[in-house]
């Protein structure tokens, strides 16, 4: 799950900073013309209003220093940290250096002990000299749910988990249903392998190698659609499931056409041409997935 909202998080975190920096810029202006320093502090608490979902709210001054205490809807941490040394932080040093709001990536909080960002504004006096920065923490699945609505925890998202779910577990009871009829079968030859029937290996061998084919696709299933596992970055393959289900019906195919081939040229060499058309389909398929998997690994490098 983390995997995917980390994802998203860098798909949307220039509208997110653009999102929190106007409503941050509401309250509170970059500058103090006509007010004066502490008046725009004691304006902080009207980023609540504005972020209802934030965590916590404070301000450091041109040192990193918090000069005020924090204003957060947990009552450790709320009206603490004053005087602390955050001067540490990577959202004071790119604030400081880019000269405008920042948004921070995704930390862990030592507090709330979840995923956070943290929003960084400035205030500068009239002669461009830096006087505070005003930070607002805010929890990463907060952000995606105030900036990016369809998230994965959206009603449709929670709904869409639910349902793959119960697919998966379906498909695993048919890949066990699978695999005890292939050693159902493969065990009904017995001990006496003079008697094997050849189509009947071939038949076992095609259950158990389904049942396999099958229970790697719910994995690909269950990771990707609801634990919301992703690819690494890198991998030529962007939908696991697809990839899988493509796979499962090659080998499926593949030991049809093998058994196809035994069995016409044993007692009907005639019908071979069918096998070799099963064998030309398989080769398409093997074709279209490579060509598949090359075009997803060159738009990756590129």
């Amino acid at each position: 799950m983390l995997n995917r909202e980390i994802k998203e998080f860098k798909q949307i975190k220039e509208k997110a900073r653009a999102y929190l920096c106007y409503l941050m810029s509401s309250s509170i202006s970059y500058t103090i013309e006509g007010k004066s320093f502490d008046d725009v502090l004691e304006k902080i608490h009207l980023l609540k209003q504005a972020i209802p979902k934030s965590e916590v709210i404070y301000a450091m001054d041109a040192n990193g220093v918090q000069i005020t205490k924090s204003i957060s809807k947990h009552t450790e941490l709320d009206g603490q940290n004053l005087g602390k040394d955050r001067s540490n932080r990577s959202y004071y040093y790119n604030t400081k250096k880019e000269h405008r709001c920042e948004l921070s990536d995704p930390y862990p909080s030592v507090a709330t002990k979840k995923l956070v960002v943290t929003a960084s504004f400035p205030i500068y006096d009239q002669h461009d000299n830096l006087l505070a920065i005003i930070c607002v923490e805010i929890s990463l699945q907060n952000l995606l749910r105030m900036v990016y609505p369809s998230s994965v925890d959206s009603l449709f998202g929670n709904a869409s988990k639910i349902v793959y779910a119960i697919f998966s577990i379906a498909l695993f009871f048919v890949a066990m249903l699978l695999f005890i009829k292939g050693v159902d079968s493969f065990i009904a030859q017995g001990i006496n392998f003079h008697k094997v029937d050849i189509n009947d290996m071939f038949k076992s061998t095609i259950l158990l190698t389904l049942s396999l084919a099958i229970v790697d696709l719910v994995k690909a299933i269950f990771e990707e659609e609801v634990l919301g596992k992703e690819r690494k970055e890198g991998s030529a393959d962007t939908h696991q499931t697809m990839v899988r289900f493509l796979g499962s019906i090659i080998i499926a195919l593949s030991i049809e056409a093998l058994m196809l081939v035994f069995k016409f040229a044993l007692n009907d060499p005639s019908q071979l041409l069918y096998a070799v058309y099963l064998l030309a389909g398989v080769t398409a398929l093997i074709i279209g997935l490579s060509c598949y998997l090359k075009v997803n690994r060159d738009h990756i490098n590129h």
